[in-house]
């Protein structure tokens, strides 16, 4: 069954892909960035049907184009097909919602306190832990190392450089994640990034840090170099709670718009 009218895909946003007449570098990827994030944002909600066809036409690309697109976010579990159906947007409760894409579009659309939110608490899960685990495992080159990293972001806080800032955390607790020794712990590198490079770059991190997420740095680098694994994992759960207290008038506005 094809969508009806008033179940159509949204129109491209200005100056997207639907003036084009010709496929360039790269298109694939802003089809696909472009129905990832109407789909996270419910501009494409779940339940909505479509055909490759009406893709085609509204973004005046080619089928492969389209296609293409669509395997990636069936792969994603956003999108299904079904024969003589089309396409049908899947519910939340079924995308990959550790795929970096969708991190992505959900950071960038109306849904990013949210993802904040649950990117935020499962760092609090998983970061103490990692960091009780790399004051017994870590070695003391890389200790050293945590150490520096954790003298420049204070030295790039107190400059309020944010780039520069944002560079040295992802760094730094991607060092933490690798000292663990816990190879499942250092794939989540990519999403702890994700979540730091979101926050910053859509104005969500002051920029002069407080003094105190500064120090709290310095103490899950000398708790680890000095081998204390719990004085490691209370400065890194501090770093956590302090950035949910940070965020946490935000989630209170989101919750009453909500309920608005």
């Amino acid at each position: 069954m094809n969508s009806s009218s008033d179940d159509a895909p949204p129109p491209a946003r200005p100056g997207f892909v639907a003036a084009r007449t010709h496929e360039a570098p790269g298109l694939h990827n802003q089809i696909l960035d472009e129905l990832g994030q109407a789909i996270c944002e419910g501009r494409m909600p779940a339940g909505m049907t479509f055909t490759a066809e009406e893709l085609e036409n509204r973004y005046q690309v080619s089928r492969s184009v389209i296609r293409e697109s669509l395997r990636a976010l069936e792969a994603m579990g956003m999108v299904t097909s079904k024969r003589k159906v089309g396409n049908r947007i899947l519910p939340m409760s079924e995308w990959n919602v550790y795929d970096l894409s969708v991190i992505r579009w959900r950071l960038a659309g109306q849904g990013r306190i949210d993802q904040l939110r649950s990117l935020n608490e499962l760092r609090t899960a998983i970061e103490p832990q990692a960091a009780k685990l790399a004051a017994t495992r870590g070695e003391l080159s890389q200790a050293s190392d945590l150490m520096g990293l954790a003298g420049r972001l204070w030295a790039a806080g107190r400059s309020g450089n944010q780039e520069q800032f944002l560079e040295i955390d992802i760094e730094f607790h991607a060092l933490v994640m690798q000292m663990s020794g816990n190879e499942m712990f250092s794939r989540l590198n990519s999403l702890v990034s994700e979540v730091l490079t979101g926050r910053t770059h859509y104005g969500l991190m002051p920029k002069f840090p407080h003094d105190e997420a500064l120090q709290l740095h310095v103490d899950v680098a000398n708790a680890i170099q000095s081998g204390n694994p719990d004085a490691a994992g209370t400065a890194m759960l501090g770093i956590m709670a302090r950035t949910i207290d940070e965020l946490g008038e935000l989630w209170d506005q989101a919750r009453e718009t909500s309920a608005g």
